[in-house]
């Protein structure tokens, strides 16, 4: 482990899944192969409606024989009332196990998306979004990792990070709202065009094949105050939205066709976007 510091990331949770068919159930539902996770390496992935709509996005992991599922604790009892409807009569046995096992950010990482290996007990993996985001932690609930070398950072710190790459979290992602390939998931590792069949795979594919891609989310920067769903505009012409801001970064979702405009403003702030160095439009 290449780490030197960390952050406890508190507002995620932990879905244990076991039985004959968790691989199989995983497979049909979700946006990303299965078959690529074993104890050497996680995905993202992300459960869509039927509509190809964002519901949920979550780390997929192998440990002792077991699929451990990191997501947001806000929407961790939503995702849990999906995936057993889903179930019908496959042989898995899921709980949230969140009190048992703690979850952090270590940084800078082992420079390797999506890499893993057994660490303290628990996994440790490369961000499988973005190299640069460092690797992330499912450990047990009592292990004091700033015992093991590391030191603690600081949220801020790491919201920072993670809005100069812009790589969309929970305030960007808005369920039965955010399409994923206009928040960058196929180029962030999180969606599948070979797996085969998934809820909300045809409208995901028709979307990448046909080029119908007209919105994306991007970094950007800001000059002046703008708070989150205020309107961008190019010349009276509503360019996009802004989902988050803070310290001068943020992310807005903003047209295609008049991203490149510098003339973007968003209540009297001047915004300038970037597109992500991971980014293929």
């Amino acid at each position: 482990m290449d780490s030197n510091r960390y952050l406890p990331l508190r507002n995620r949770a932990v879905i244990a899944l076991s039985g004959a068919d968790a691989r199989a159930f995983l497979q049909g539902i979700l946006t990303n192969d299965i078959d690529l996770v074993s104890p050497n390496r996680a995905i993202y992935a992300a459960l869509l409606t039927p509509q190809g709509k964002y519901l949920h996005d979550l780390f997929v992991a192998e440990l002792d024989g077991r699929l451990l599922l990191e997501t947001t604790s806000a929407r961790v009892d939503d995702l849990l009332k999906r995936l057993k409807m889903y179930r019908l009569r496959a042989k898995v046995e899921m709980s949230d196990e969140t009190a048992d096992w703690q979850v952090a950010a270590l940084l800078p990482g082992n420079g390797t998306a999506g890499t893993a290996e057994g660490w303290l007990g628990g996994i440790a993996f490369g961000d499988p979004r973005h190299a640069n985001l460092g690797d992330r932690a499912i450990v047990p609930a009592g292990i004091d990792i700033s015992a093991h070398g590391l030191l603690p950072t600081t949220d801020s710190d790491y919201e920072s990070l993670r809005l100069s790459l812009g790589i969309p979290g929970p305030d960007e992602l808005l369920p039965e709202k955010s399409m994923p390939l206009e928040c960058g998931f196929d180029e962030l590792n999180g969606v599948s065009f070979t797996k085969g069949c998934y809820v909300g795979q045809e409208v995901t594919a028709r979307m990448k094949h046909r080029n119908l891609v007209k919105k994306r989310l991007f970094p950007v920067e800001i000059e002046g105050t703008v708070v989150p769903g205020a309107a961008i505009l190019a010349d009276g012409v509503t360019a996009g939205e802004i989902y988050s801001a803070r310290d001068g970064k943020g992310l807005a979702l903003l047209r295609l066709d008049l991203a490149s405009r510098d003339d973007l403003s968003a209540d009297g702030a001047v915004i300038r976007p970037h597109k992500p160095d991971w980014a293929n439009f």
